[in-house]
């Protein structure tokens, strides 16, 4: 069990020094960067299914899950437990956020009031999430959805919709093209 426990910590404090900071996978001097990554990765999350793509200088804890064929952009921010399904598309630097300040009491400051339980973050399978989106704790992106680029995800996205905005609402539905 401590051989175990030691091994995580290994593989996570080399993806924080090393795999971290090698070339995006797509770069013509990558040096096998997304094997090496997903390799380390591999050692320390929850779960991590089959070809998946980890990009540079992505930030997570080991409490992710993630599915088949999925993958985490470059700069991308994940904090607390998130669960990413098969065919996930994550563009550059996505923020997911799994809690929040407390702030219900006015009789001390709210950087004194500690933060809210983790609300945990899922992302169905089939999602395609912009550049710069954030998505707020609790959310569930459905099957099928699409975030536009700098979106703020406050509300659950229904299955093949299209959302937008600050706060991002539904611009389209997928099932509309049929």
């Amino acid at each position: 069990m401590k051989f175990k426990k030691l091994n995580k910590i290994a593989a996570y404090l080399i993806y924080l020094v090393i795999a971290k900071h090698l070339p995006v996978s797509y770069s013509k001097v990558s040096f096998a960067s997304k094997k090496i990554r997903y390799f380390c990765v591999k050692g320390f999350i929850d779960r991590i299914g089959k070809n998946v793509n980890i990009e540079r200088g992505a930030s997570f804890p080991p409490s992710i899950k993630i599915g088949d064929n999925s993958g985490i952009g470059v700069n991308c921010s994940l904090y607390g437990p998130v669960i990413i399904g098969k065919n996930v598309m994550m563009a550059p630097e996505v923020n997911i956020f799994t809690k929040n300040h407390k702030f219900d009491r006015i009789d001390i400051p709210m950087c004194e009031q500690g933060n809210t339980d983790d609300y945990p973050v899922i992302i169905e399978d089939d999602v395609w999430i912009g550049s710069r989106v954030t998505i707020l704790p609790g959310i569930t992106i459905h099957k099928g959805a699409i975030v536009a680029s700098c979106s703020v995800v406050t509300k659950d996205v229904e299955a093949f919709s299209i959302v937008a905005g600050n706060p991002a609402k539904q611009v389209k539905s997928r099932l509309d093209d049929e």
